[in-house]
């Protein structure tokens, strides 16, 4: 079976870096081709020996990425194209069609209840998105939560199937020594309290939630946010209101796996924090959560669809908490006072298992190759 994955982008994204984790897991013959920004997680691609190809999109509307991306697709004799994020899934699908490719699957990242990859969901990008979804056989959600507001669209439950991310359990294990290097590296005491924050710097991700909770706690606490985006500026200006900001440590985008021995990636950083909080107040999965309790991390979350879908004695270490500064600062300190010692694995982490999901998607291949044609002309 030969699979084209059609993404957006290929940062240090929570679904750039789920692709790249995913293709480890499955057989060969997946190629990659990205709209735009090959960055470090296409690096680590061509590392694995995986073929990427980078379209050079200009924007939303460069429409001569079509005829591109369509010969792209036609020449490599696809079985399957499965595309990735929203603006990949509308030009991927079309160009899959065009090229006379029917088995096309999509992975619906981040749908949340109001917006979709920090887009607001106007009426205007649902009907592109619902008109894009015809063009498909298979839509994969992420987690139960997103599968049931496809459902709500209206789209068919038959065409969606939910097959969560997957984690590399042993990949995020805990490791003294990676502790104390990254923190050394990064210049925070062996001492520090340490309070991650991972994900991209967006306005929907509310990290200023985070800085604004330092000010309710000891000094010695930091702050370490591991991710780049729009709201980095803004994040850096409302610590320095806050006269916190010789507390926060803004760690840029990391991989999941080094391209040296000794370089600090996400797994390394996770180690090296104390606790993980996620004020996100609309999720499809929560990766950086399951990431965490991989990494044997308490974890204060507002929403996480990945935890709730689990049975609540396995979820002990990822505790809700309300969207405030001033209830973080509580959770945050309620952790500090009692340390469990143990960075064992969570085993809500085991649930989310790489090379199940895998499984599960070749199905989806399998399924959408002998699917009935949806009745949408390829001439």
């Amino acid at each position: 079976m030969k699979v084209l994955h059609v993404i957006t982008g290929l940062g240090a994204g929570g679904a750039e870096q789920q692709l790249r984790m995913l293709l480890r897991h499955l057989p060969p013959g997946h190629d990659v081709v990205t709209l735009t920004e090959p960055g470090q997680v296409a690096e680590g691609l061509v590392r694995d020996g995986v073929r990427v190809a980078h379209l050079g999109m200009a924007g939303n509307r460069d429409a001569r990425a079509l005829p591109r991306l369509v010969r792209l697709v036609r020449g490599g004799r696809y079985d399957v194209v499965h595309t990735h994020l929203y603006r990949a899934c509308l030009y991927g699908r079309t160009a899959a069609r065009l090229a006379g490719v029917r088995a096309v699957v999509a992975t619906e990242h981040s749908l949340g209840d109001a917006q979709i990859e920090g887009r607001p969901l106007t009426r205007g990008v649902r009907a592109l998105y619902l008109a894009g979804e015809r063009l498909g056989r298979a839509t994969i959600a992420v987690s139960p939560a997103v599968a049931e507001r496809l459902h709500g669209w209206g789209v068919a439950p038959h065409r969606v199937h939910v097959v969560p991310n997957g984690v590399d359990v042993d990949r995020f294990a805990f490791d003294a020594a990676a502790r104390a290097r990254t923190r050394a590296a990064l210049g925070l005491r062996a001492d520090a309290f340490v309070v991650g924050g991972v994900g991209r710097l967006v306005p929907g991700k509310r990290f200023d939630v985070l800085v604004a909770a330092l000010r309710h706690l000891p000094d010695d606490v930091r702050l370490l946010l591991v991710g780049t985006g729009p709201q980095e500026q803004a994040l850096r200006q409302t610590a320095d209101r806050a006269r916190v900001l010789d507390r926060v440590v803004f760690a840029g985008e990391r991989p999941h796996t080094a391209a040296a021995p000794h370089d600090i990636d996400l797994p390394a950083l996770l180690s090296a924090m104390d606790v993980l909080a996620s004020p996100s107040m609309d999720e499809a999965f929560g990766l950086a959560v399951v990431e965490a309790l991989a990494a044997g991390l308490p974890v204060l979350h507002v929403t996480c669809p990945a935890v709730d879908d689990l049975p609540a004695d396995v979820t002990a270490r990822a505790v809700r908490v309300p969207c405030s500064p001033a209830s973080f600062a509580r959770g945050i300190q309620d952790v500090r006072d009692r340390p469990t010692g143990d960075r064992a694995p969570s085993p809500a982490a085991h649930h989310y298992s790489i090379a199940r999901s895998a499984a599960r998607h070749t199905e989806v291949y399998a399924a959408a190759m002998g699917a009935p044609t949806p009745g949408v002309s390829t001439r």
